[in-house]
């Protein structure tokens, strides 16, 4: 059968000896590492030729007696190379399923461990979101708490405010009889004299009744805001809560950094009817919005962004129809178009650790939009201004 191939013994034995050789090299090259199973399953053959032509070269006599051997371990080998590769291809479809399998495998446990991660992050970003709540929550207890010491002072303050208005207008009094009796019986060269003294303490009593009255005006102001709310309803003039409420709020920045100053702007409509509102509950959410506001601009200032920088609040009320439509607006800051829609949500506070609860502008939200059937809005660009916009109707219901 080798001979089919070659024509003469010494031919075979040269082809089957190179064949060899040629077998030998493809086995230990790396590109036909593959290959490996299908180039040993020729060795008995190549062997077989290399051993029968060299039997029939060199030993005629012995080749004649057993030419049907060696002509059977030929055909034997090729028995045996159609049997190896057939194992072969059947064990590289066994690795090829093992592969995917463990391809598949991979893939499942890549993904689960995304998901683990995901997890995880999610789950250290709930820590962290706890960790804020808490700390709000501390904060909003001190907050509490301040604002019952700040209520005990004002009634503290209160009393002796209330000796300084009476006196002042007792001693108003007593000033115009004197002025009306005993001075017109002093002689005329002192009675000119007497007259101005009289009349420059007149105007000192008026200065203190005027600003005891105003020193009144914002003890009442805490004591209302520091108050719990009745939820009670009642006409309320808006111009006055928010006038009251924007130079309170100015001030006590002001009591907190001695060298912030800004300009205060008011646009009212002194036509608009009284609003059935709670005033305390109104009141909290002006005062919150004009600290906002204040704290805005100040950052701005502090900032240096911009030179000759006028830090600058306006508020105004405006009568529309069957609502009242309030606008409180600040050239700070602004508000950041990618977090605008989270201003409103519970603990959510662009202020750092401790200056803010993220608690305010959602209380805000509520008083207005559940406690008195209006609705807040909010305008504002980044680096320029924010504009919060309030409606509330003239005919309120509870």
């Amino acid at each position: 059968m080798v001979s089919f191939f070659f024509s003469d013994e010494a031919s075979v034995f040269l082809g089957s000896s190179l064949l060899l050789a040629l077998l030998l090299y493809l086995e230990k090259e790396l590109d036909f590492s593959e290959f490996k199973p299908y180039i040993q399953a020729n060795y008995p053959l190549v062997f077989a030729g290399i051993l029968n032509s060299f039997a029939e070269l060199v030993m005629p006599d012995f080749y004649d007696n057993w030419e049907g051997y060696f002509n059977f371990a030929i055909v034997g080998s090729f028995i045996w190379i159609f049997a190896r590769w057939a194992n072969s291809r059947k064990q590289q479809q066994e690795l090829n399923f093992v592969a995917e399998r463990k391809a598949e495998l991979e893939l499942l446990v890549a993904k689960r461990t995304a998901e683990l991660v995901q997890q995880k992050e999610a789950l250290q970003e709930k820590v962290e979101e706890l960790k804020v709540t808490q700390t709000q929550l501390i904060q909003q207890e001190k907050l509490a708490s301040l604002g019952e010491l700040t209520a005990g002072i004002a009634h503290e303050i209160q009393n002796p405010l209330n000796f300084v208005n009476n006196f002042s207008e007792l001693s108003v009094e007593l000033v115009d009889e004197l002025n009306a009796g005993p001075l017109q019986k002093l002689p005329e060269a002192e009675k000119e004299h007497v007259r101005e003294i009289i009349q420059d303490l007149t105007q000192n009593l008026q200065k203190i009744h005027h600003h005891g009255k105003r020193a009144d005006s914002i003890v009442k102001g805490m004591l209302q805001h520091t108050r719990a709310s009745t939820g009670q309803k009642e006409p309320t003039d808006i111009n006055a809560l928010a006038e009251e409420y924007f130079r309170l709020s100015y001030h006590g920045l002001r009591a907190k950094d001695k060298g912030f100053c800004a300009k205060l702007e008011t646009h009212l409509n002194n036509n608009i009817p009284k609003l059935e509102v709670v005033p305390q509950d109104i009141g909290r959410v002006l005062l919150n919005l004009f600290n906002n506001a204040f704290y805005a601009v100040q950052q701005k200032m502090t900032s240096n962004i911009l030179e000759n920088y006028q830090p600058m609040v306006q508020v105004s009320t405006k009568w529309k129809g069957k609502t009242i439509e309030l606008r409180i607006r600040d050239n700070g800051c602004g508000i950041p178009e990618n977090i605008r829609h989270k201003i409103l949500q519970p603990f959510f506070t662009t202020k750092p650790t401790g200056q803010g609860t993220g608690l305010g502008l959602s209380l805000s939200y509520d008083i207005i939009t559940k406690g008195h059937n209006g609705e807040i809005n909010i305008d504002s660009k980044e680096g320029a201004y924010t504009e919060f916009i309030i409606r509330l109707p003239i005919k309120n219901s509870r």
